[in-house]
């Protein structure tokens, strides 16, 4: 739904998003979260656990097709790669000792480099969703982007208030980001078919988290719903 003084995604769920129909380049950011070579492609880290990567490929498509709609609206456009130092100095001896449980250790060699360590090629976002000049990437330690990171400090600099999800995985780096954002008063929206997790039952009761309760993290919607909103806006 359009005005001359409010835009909502009429068909988010189970609110028109934002709450207050304030939604504009100034206020309103995409945060594509992890959309790594380790996460993504043969013979990184999901794939070194033994899970199907075209699940956590599915969302490449939506989320190209969302980033032209707003990189040529004007909206700021943030991207996150989770990853460690090369000596595992900020790697949680929990979090290392589970990676090693499962057959993919954090700082093992594979085919795409040591394992979620900084600088290595399975560290790297993936061709399809590179960044452009100017987008910020958050280089991030855990599942939140918020923890370990400036990311707060930049969107409150930016004027951002409202956040837009995509990447993955919905039920894990994506959620905690979401979950983090709402109890710092960010609204927040996520992009059902622009997310992916490494089990599809995952990624429906992610969704269905979102919308419990009034929406208690934020809302939920597609990638066209949020583009024929985007596009038909005479405030973006």
């Amino acid at each position: 739904m359009t005005t001359s003084t409010t835009t909502t995604i009429a068909d988010s769920k189970p609110y028109a998003w934002p709450f207050d129909g304030n939604l504009t380049p100034a206020n309103t950011c995409l945060i594509v979260i992890d959309m790594q070579v380790d996460f993504c492609s043969p013979g990184g880290y999901v794939d070194s656990m033994g899970y199907d990567i075209s699940l956590t490929r599915a969302p490449i498509v939506p989320i190209q097709n969302v980033l032209t709609c707003m990189r040529m609206k004007g909206y700021p456009i943030l991207h996150t790669r989770e990853g460690h130092n090369p000596d595992l100095s900020d790697c949680p001896a929990n979090k290392l000792w589970r990676s090693q449980q499962i057959g993919a250790a954090i700082g093992q060699v594979g085919p795409c480099g040591r394992i979620l360590i900084k600088g290595e090629p399975g560290w790297e976002i993936i061709p399809e969703l590179e960044p452009i000049k100017g987008e910020v990437v958050i280089d991030k330690p855990g599942k939140g982007s918020f923890v370990g990171t400036s990311l707060d400090l930049i969107l409150r600099t930016k004027g951002i208030r409202n956040i837009i999800l995509a990447g993955v995985t919905t039920d894990v780096c994506v959620h905690t980001t979401m979950r983090n954002a709402n109890d710092m008063g960010y609204e927040c929206l996520l992009l059902e078919d622009c997310t992916a997790a490494t089990d599809p039952n995952n990624h429906e009761a992610a969704i269905s988290m979102v919308q419990k309760q009034g929406g208690v993290f934020g809302a939920t919607c597609t990638s066209q719903e949020l583009i024929e909103t985007l596009s038909s806006s005479s405030l973006a």
